[in-house]
């Protein structure tokens, strides 16, 4: 047995090795991951440090990542230098609807590509494609001509009508998954009266879930942070959202940067709780993701 490797517990063989090298793996894994958690956490604990400081103590030299004092009112201030509640109501509207609106639209046009035969379907799949392709801001001076001519300026429209349409990066994610399912499940509820909706709602999506919920976490956390849309669409104090909000802080000569952190520190708790949420769903949905890249 010692002649083909198989040595006995313990004496420096294959049975040796293995939980030494296997130890020693896990040991430099866990180091790597810590190092990059740590890089990661460090912007989101200097943001925690500079809204507990007083203005004075933001730039001192060398960094003072605690403060002394502490000055928890710094969140209570900066929600009353603004209307906190009004952006955080704007901002509400329009990522849940334009996150509905990627949602449904584009598992709707995704299960077409997927499921249905037309002429030309793989061509026109291939033009969305091609979508991904451009730039975002090669399209700014023709979206606004174009909501400028529907009296869309100055409204929250153009944040939200235009996701109701899909958008191509979920159109495509959504037709990969809907290539997993079986032909024959729809074939089935086909035969037992099911209408071509009725197998997308009542075959496709509950099976689609964990893509489902990957898109829409991906569309909310794009919707809520979005700065460029509201800054060019948006004129009115009250239709500001919370990121746009957040430029209130900015002067131009002074910058309030611990009412701004603390502020920002408050924005992103939406964004934190529905991903604590559906973290599940979504950590599925990127593992199904990657096997099909695979």
């Amino acid at each position: 047995m010692e002649a083909h490797g198989y040595a006995r517990p313990g004496g420096g063989g294959l049975w040796g090795r293995r939980p030494v090298q296997r130890a020693i793996g896990l040991s430099l894994t866990y180091a790597v991951l810590t190092v990059g958690g740590c890089i990661v956490l460090l912007p989101a604990l200097w943001m925690l440090s500079t809204a507990l400081k007083t203005s004075s103590q933001i730039f001192t030299v060398p960094i003072e990542w605690l403060p002394r004092p502490v000055v928890p009112g710094n969140f209570l201030t900066a929600l009353r230098m603004i209307p906190f509640g009004t952006y955080f109501l704007n901002s509400t509207i329009v990522t849940v609807l334009a996150t509905t609106g990627t949602v449904v639209s584009s598992s709707i046009v995704a299960y077409g590509f997927a499921r249905l035969r037309w002429r030309g379907r793989n061509a026109v799949f291939y033009c969305v494609l091609a979508t991904l392709m451009l730039p975002a801001h090669i399209m700014l001076i023709p979206k606004f001509i174009l909501f400028r001519y529907l009296h869309w300026i100055n409204t929250l429209l153009p944040l939200i009508v235009p996701l109701w349409f899909g958008t191509p990066f979920a159109i495509f994610l959504l037709r990969q998954f809907y290539t997993t399912i079986p032909l024959e499940l729809d074939e089935a509820a086909r035969i037992d009266g099911c209408s071509r909706l009725g197998v997308w709602w009542r075959v496709s999506v509950p099976l689609l879930q964990p893509a489902l919920v990957t898109v829409a976490l991906l569309s909310f956390h794009a919707h809520w942070n979005d700065l460029i849309d509201p800054l060019i669409y948006l004129h009115s104090n009250r239709l500001y959202t919370l990121s746009l909000g957040l430029l209130s802080f900015k002067g131009e000569y002074n910058t309030y940067w611990n009412y701004l952190m603390a502020a920002s520190l408050v924005a992103m708790l939406p964004v934190l709780l529905v991903f604590y949420v559906i973290q599940k769903y979504f950590l599925k949905g990127i593992q199904l993701f990657a096997g099909l890249s695979g």
